[in-house]
């Protein structure tokens, strides 16, 4: 394979992140990425739902992109029951909504610590028991749920699940078909045991895998605060090197939360985003 011919092989995988040109309305999304050849879209569930379902489906479909994944279920970690009863049923329509999208992969954020709570391993145990109930309702649909660490800086308020470890420890009760994980470089990154953990992984159970960069001074909570490809502290191609010799095939999806990008035309940044996708992604 010449290096032009691999080159075009990985850009046929970038997928762009809603949340990186949310300024973008949805038909604006669809559109931009027809436009610049970009083939998929991770969408959220809020602007999805504020279009229809349906005619989100209906509108990327049209375009000739695929949903690439789906944000976000999760936040399972409440130990009262009416909570966690709200949770399951929230985390179903979520599954319902990424069949009727197309995409096989739900995002979850799995949720902190409840208040008053300093129990991680409970918490983490609780995510468990709720995906016993959702794996095979979501297996029945076709769709997967991507369990995703976070950075530790989230495990109070977020997502108590911070490592690759961690989040294979909990997919791993669960058939490969029913639950994966999400490899996210812009969570893992710090983490020297990361690279094993892909291995451990492997094709059968990456179901994600997306890329920001981390850079600093990290604004106050940090979570808009991903950086550009390439302008931060993140082996970007090693990451990418690395889940593929894993057997990863799947798409890549450029998920940056940066009020700095959402202030530009969405145009300017997509194709911003396609070059530095060459330059720091590819071979």
């Amino acid at each position: 394979m010449t290096d032009r011919t691999a080159t075009a092989a990985l850009l046929a995988r970038l997928s762009l992140n809603q949340q990186t040109v949310r300024q973008w309305s949805l038909p604006e999304l669809a559109d931009g990425c027809a436009r610049a050849g970009v083939g998929g879209v991770g969408l959220w569930r809020g602007p999805v739902q504020e279009y229809g379902v349906a005619a989100a489906a209906r509108l990327v479909r049209d375009a000739g992109l695929r949903v690439t994944s789906l944000c976000r279920g999760g936040f399972l970690t409440a130990p009262d029951p009416g909570e966690r009863a709200a949770a399951l049923a929230d985390n179903r329509a979520a599954v319902d909504e990424a069949a009727a999208l197309g995409t096989d992969t739900l995002v979850l954020v799995s949720g902190g610590l409840p208040p008053g709570s300093r129990d991680l391993p409970g918490a983490r145990e609780r995510i468990a028991d709720a995906l016993r109930e959702l794996a095979p309702y979501a297996g029945e649909r076709g769709v997967r749920l991507a369990v995703e660490p976070l950075h530790p800086m989230y495990a109070a308020d977020r997502c108590v699940v911070s490592t690759l470890a961690q989040a294979l420890d909990i997919a791993e009760r669960f058939p490969a078909g029913q639950v994966g994980v999400v490899v996210d470089t812009y969570h893992l990154w710090w983490d020297d045991t990361v690279g094993a953990q892909i291995d451990r992984a492997g094709a059968a159970r990456i179901a994600a895998f997306q890329l920001a960069d981390w850079v600093t001074p990290l604004p106050e909570g940090a979570l808009l605060g991903r950086g550009q490809l390439g302008d931060g502290a993140v082996d970007l191609r090693w990451f990418r090197e690395r889940v593929d010799a894993a057997g990863y095939r799947g798409p890549i999806e450029v998920e940056i939360f940066r009020p700095a990008l959402w202030a530009r035309d969405g145009a300017e940044v997509l194709a911003e985003v396609v070059r530095r996708f060459r330059t720091h992604v590819g071979r």
